[in-house]
């Protein structure tokens, strides 16, 4: 062979060498890419799922923060109704006509009075003269205090043993422990 042949032949053969490295290289770097791209769509698909959770989440979250507040109005809205039925009780029961009030105030006195108490009446109590003129005050002996008590209509019993409250705010008070949740349940 002359030279020039084996130089052509050794060209060749380094020309088809290179294009078979060349071609490896293709298909290595094609597998690269197609891994990546596989990659890059599982990264992409978990980041749009974790973005799905948070945002699942933060949308829970002020959700239940929304019916809670929407709860709490609710609850200061029946409050504040039942307040205002609770004031305008009281309000009736400080002027109610004097012979309910002193209908009441007998009751009162006959269930809850022991033998000696002293009875403190109410600042603005309209009918003392009237309750005083009751025939169970002389039978229980009961004193009436010179003073009177700060508290909302009615009366106080101070006995030996303990005192006892029977003010129209004490006993709208009673009332409303043992019925709000009924009344409430009534009203909406």
């Amino acid at each position: 062979m002359s030279k020039e042949a084996i130089l052509e032949r050794i060209i060749s053969d380094a020309q088809s060498a290179a294009e078979a490295v060349i071609a490896e290289a293709e298909k290595k770097s094609a597998l690269i890419i197609a891994e990546a791209e596989a990659a890059a769509e599982r990264d992409r698909l978990g980041t749009k799922a974790v973005i799905a959770e948070k945002s699942k989440a933060i949308f829970d979250g002020k959700s239940a923060a929304a019916r809670l507040d929407s709860a709490k109005i609710l609850l200061a809205e029946k409050r504040r109704v039942i307040d205002q039925i609770y004031a305008k009780a009281l309000d009736r029961l400080k002027n109610m006509p004097a012979s309910d009030a002193v209908t009441l105030a007998e009751k009162l006195i006959c269930a809850y009075a022991e033998d000696g108490d002293e009875i403190v009446f109410s600042s603005d109590f309209k009918h003392k003269a009237q309750v005083l003129k009751l025939s169970v005050i002389a039978e229980k002996k009961l004193k009436v205090s010179g003073k009177t008590a700060d508290i909302s209509g009615g009366f106080i019993l101070i006995g030996e043993n303990s005192d006892k409250d029977l003010s129209y705010g004490a006993l709208l008070a009673l009332d409303r422990e043992e019925h709000q949740a009924e009344i409430a349940a009534k009203l909406f």
